[in-house]
């Protein structure tokens, strides 16, 4: 497995509501278009180091396969897209909720919701001949023993080329970024003193796996 990725790529894609029941248990419509957004680097946080989240905010776990970017994607097609691909991560898209939700009601940006230090803690890489069919593969998350996410990448709403070459006609992709293609329900609160677990399975083979502690810290700034 790799970690390069971290270090190499210049941005995180996330993509959101690309799974309907997901979008439904937030009120929110499922999107005819791949939703996206943008997420700092700086946010990586590797497994073995602890999650560190604001005290004052209530932080949302949404657990998600990560495609790793192995070479420059501009303009590309769907039949082309996944030959851009080098591998996949397992990946958790930390969000401030109470934040990005003032942030929508005001109408404006949320990327601080989604933008802290350590808001999105990934496990290192594995390659992608190392997965049979990235849309059939399980993704969980417990919190403290307990089940919270359970999903199938089967139900994108979006499939992997379909995000890769609608993201390369709007920016390019470069090696090392990454695409979060989107959680599934069971979205929920996590706190200080929490154990976070999540794993992708591949048939019966669990091909990524990660454990993060999570700490609290007071954020000294106006959020």
């Amino acid at each position: 497995m790799s970690s390069a990725f971290r270090t190499t790529g210049r941005k995180i894609v996330a993509i959101g509501r690309n799974f309907a029941d997901h979008a439904k248990e937030l009120g929110n419509a499922v999107p005819s278009k791949p939703m996206m957004f943008l997420k700092p680097t700086s946010s990586y946080c590797p497994v073995g180091r602890p999650i560190t989240i604001p005290e004052q905010c209530d932080v949302h776990h949404e657990v998600e396969l990560g495609v790793v970017i192995g070479k420059r994607a501009s303009r590309v097609t769907e039949a082309a897209a996944m030959a851009h691909v080098q591998g996949y991560t397992l990946a958790i898209d930390l969000t401030a909720r109470d934040l990005q939700d003032a942030a929508k009601k005001a109408g404006h940006p949320w990327s601080v919701a989604k933008g802290f230090d350590d808001f999105t803690p990934t496990t290192d890489m594995i390659p992608a001949l190392a997965v049979r069919d990235p849309h059939n593969l399980r993704l969980w998350l417990k919190v403290n023993g307990a089940m919270r996410q359970d999903g199938t990448t089967q139900d994108f709403i979006f499939g992997i080329p379909r995000l890769i070459s609608h993201i390369s006609q709007i920016m390019t992709l470069e090696e090392g970024d990454v695409i979060l293609t989107g959680t599934p329900k069971g979205v929920a609160s996590i706190k200080p003193g929490d154990k976070v677990e999540c794993a992708v399975e591949d048939g019966d083979q669990t091909v990524l796996h990660g454990e993060w502690s999570v700490q609290g810290r007071h954020v000294d700034a106006a959020l």
